[in-house]
Order: C-alpha cells, then structure tokens, then sequence
C-alpha cells in the first residue's frame, strides 16, 4: 500500500491541480442525425447521434418533468443503445418514479472523462430545446460513470440539485490507475512473460479467453505466488485476479494511447502484504519489481482527466459493495479528505450493502437510495452513512 498525503499536501494538491483542468471547450450545439422515436404503454423512447455520440431518451406517459441524467461505466467495447431493450436496473428505478432519463454513450470508449462530460452536457441542452426545461435535474451514474458524476458536480453544478454516485471511481484519477498499474508490475514479477507488455501495453492488445487460460494455469503452477497476489490485491480467488489483470492491461493500454506515452510511475510506489505473517515477500517484491518512469507530457493529461478539487457545491449520495474486485469501497477516502478540507463535508455520503461484485445493486437499492436523494435536496434530513437501511 502507498502512504497517503498528509493534510497540507493534499490542500496542496488540490489547490494547485484545479488550476490545471482544461476549460471544456465550446461545442456547436447540433441537431441529433435523424433519431428513432419508439412509443410504447411505458412511454417514448428516442434514440439518436448527436455530436458523434449515440444517445438514448426515455420520457415515461406519466412524466413528472423532472430530468435524470445519467453516465454510464466503462466500456471496452462501443457503446450502443438499441432502442427497444428495457432500462437497466441502475436506471429503471428513477424510470419507475416518472423520471425522465437522458444518457450518451460517448464517441469513444474506455477512459472517455474527456469525451463523456461534455457530450453529455450537449444532451442535456438538448432535451431542454426539445422537451422544455426541467423542474429538478440529478445527474447519475455507475464505475465510470459515478466518476462523471463527480467532474460533472464539481465542473457545472449549477444545473442539478444532485448526484447518485454508484459504485463510481471518484477521487483522482492518478490513484486508482497507478494502483492497477503496480498491481500489474507486480504480476508480471511473479510470473513473467504471461502478460504482455506493460510498457507500452500493444496497441491491439484485447482481453481474451486464450489469455485468461494462460495467466490461471501459471497461477496453479505457482501457488505460493498466487497467495501473493491475492494478498496484495485484496481479491478473494485466483479467478478475479486473472480478471483483473487481464481488464487492467486494457485500462493501461487505453490511458496510454490517450494520453500519447506512458503517464503512470511505480519507482516510488511500496509493495505491502504479500503476507500477512511475514515481510519477507514485501522484501523480495520491492526488490525485484520493474520499475517506470512516467512521461511528463502523458502524466499531465493523467492529472488533467481527472484530479477533482474537493469543491463538491451540490450533495452527493455514493454507494459501494464492502468488497468490489474492480473499485474498492476505500477508494472514496482520498476524494472525503478533499471534500473536508474545502469546507464540503456535509455534501457527501457514503453507503453500503451487503454483497460482493462490482455495481451488484438490486434495482429496489437504487430506487430506495435515489429516493433519499431527492428528500435531502428538497430540505429533508441528510441520510446516514454506513449501511443501506
């Protein structure tokens, strides 16, 4: 594990890097290309492309002119919203209530901060040229997607009352992903030339079940350095650590091809609890990892896209899993620390519920927790952090 900044670091941090997020640029407000209007008992789906991003409206018959936008997670693949599928269980909910809902699919997949929040805001405009304006507005959103809740809540909050993080990668970009790439670096130690590269990860690189079978017969073949790993990583089997190995060499590959060199660096990162009950594994681990070096111009853009300022104007309800293989329920802590330190602790919570896995909500968890939001952002009480009651 790596230390966290102490409290002036961290004000630091955030005074200086907020200076740094680049300004959206302005984009020309288009009409969508020839959308797809679907009528139906539940109500009016349209589907669409607007400013090179497919997007998905759904208006209920019983609509109550209150708007959800919502951000949907990562995606290795490319988004598409065919239009007569039902609503997923982290959107139905809102749905249910006679919400309307509005969501892009953004034009690139991945890492796509830099595409997802203003293409979304283009939607947003959008359906207010369209629908007419809304009377309340929250913005939403899943893994990714609870990210973009945070930029969208930090960079324009003026449009919503707010926000429904669910199982959502908030903080600083730079934390979770240079997590993921040590945990590779430290795969790659214990068993060597099972990967592939990891600076740079190849360009075609694509998850596939050849390689999953590869990485999960050289973890039976070392079971002393698959308990390693599992330590380190906090993963209960050696299935989800090929997983997320196999997810994590993609995440790489695409914020280095984003960001046009590698922004990530482990030189200074230490290597902790390959085993609880001696520190000779740590010992080894450290000494024999590979070590990088970021490039300057990449890590810049790591920084930019994104490393919030804590300046959280609007409330914000979060919702975790106590163990999800993919993004951590801690990985909140650091964003908390520097929501506390600009003076707008009372505009986050954090819940949870009993279940393992990644976003593993039940539709009727959602529509409960969304319902706490909507109390508090018209005067009622702030909702209790901890366990989803």
């Amino acid at each position: 594990m790596t230390r966290l900044p102490n409290r002036r670091s961290l004000r630091t941090l955030a005074c200086c890097l907020v200076c740094l997020l680049p300004l959206v640029p302005a984009r020309a407000q288009k009409k969508p290309v020839a959308p797809d209007i679907l009528k139906t008992p539940a109500g009016t789906t349209e589907v669409g492309l607007l400013d090179g991003a497919v997007y998905r409206i759904d208006i209920p018959n019983d609509w109550n002119h209150s708007l959800v936008v919502y951000y949907h997670g990562y995606q290795e693949g490319t988004a598409a919203f065919p239009i007569a599928d039902r609503l997923n269980g982290q959107i139905d909910p809102m749905f249910q209530r006679h919400y309307a809902i509005a969501q892009s699919g953004y034009s690139q997949r991945g890492w796509a901060v830099q595409q997802g929040y203003p293409e979304t805001e283009a939607l947003r405009k959008y359906f207010i040229r369209t629908y007419g304006q809304p009377r309340d507005t929250y913005v939403t959103g899943a893994s990714l997607g609870g990210a973009l809740v945070m930029v969208t809540l930090e960079l324009n909050p003026k449009p919503y009352l707010g926000g429904l993080d669910l199982c959502g990668a908030v903080g600083p970009t730079y934390e979770s992903f240079e997590r993921r790439f040590a945990w590779r670096a430290a795969f790659d130690f214990f068993f060597p030339g099972v990967m592939p590269a990891l600076v740079p990860v190849p360009p075609d690189y694509e998850e596939s079940p050849a390689l999953r079978d590869r990485a999960t017969a050289a973890m039976k073949a070392n079971p002393a350095a698959a308990a390693a790993m599992r330590a380190l990583t906090g993963l209960h089997t050696d299935a989800e650590v090929v997983h997320d190995m196999s997810y994590f060499t993609f995440v790489v590959g695409d914020m280095q091809r984003r960001a046009r060199g590698n922004p990530f660096d482990n030189r200074n990162y230490l290597y902790t609890g390959t085993n609880p009950a001696s520190s000779a594994g740590d010992y080894a681990l450290n000494d024999g990892v590979r070590r990088y070096a970021a490039d300057p111009q990449a890590r810049d853009y790591l920084l930019h896209h994104f490393t919030p300022s804590g300046r959280l104007e609007r409330p914000m309800l979060a919702l975790h899993t106590l163990y999800d293989p993919l993004v951590p329920p801690t990985s909140l802590s650091l964003y908390e620390h520097q929501v506390q330190m600009m003076g707008f602790s009372d505009n986050l919570v954090q819940q949870y519920v009993h279940r393992d896995g990644h976003c593993a909500f039940a539709p009727e968890e959602v529509g409960h927790l969304f319902d706490e939001l909507v109390q508090w952002t018209h005067g009622g009480p702030r909702p209790a952090p901890g366990l989803l009651r």
